[in-house]
């Protein structure tokens, strides 16, 4: 639709005049300080690999995950995977960072779901 040129100039004033807004000073509440922001992880605390419990792999291939990278005996990887099956996840290694990525890509490498995280009992 095509207003002729006298609308269009009424239509701008009051499109400008209504719509048209200064900004506004915005007041931002600090919900966190500046040490929360920046805190470095604390050294002391190990970190944890986690497994999660996925709808693709059957609880025995879990199970054979467990046995053949960590080494655990067959009642302690399938108490685990049982673990993971009925709580939806477990810890199954704690260790560094550094120890924790390494199992973690290799929990991937197996297709399995983990994550890492710092253990805060």
């Amino acid at each position: 639709m095509v207003l002729p040129f006298r609308q269009c100039d009424d239509f701008w004033a009051t499109w400008q005049h209504c719509c048209v807004t200064s900004p506004a000073p915005v007041e931002i509440e600090r919900t966190e300080s500046a040490e929360e922001v920046f805190a470095v992880p604390e050294p002391d605390v190990p970190w944890v690999t986690i497994v999660h419990n996925d709808p693709v792999n059957l609880m025995s291939y879990v199970t054979y995950v467990f046995q053949s990278y960590f080494g655990y005996p067959k009642d302690k990887a399938t108490k685990l995977m049982l673990d993971v099956h009925h709580k939806g996840r477990a810890v199954v290694s704690s260790g560094s960072r550094e120890e924790m990525e390494r199992d973690v890509q290799a929990m991937h490498g197996y297709g399995l779901w983990a994550t890492l995280q710092q253990d805060r009992k």
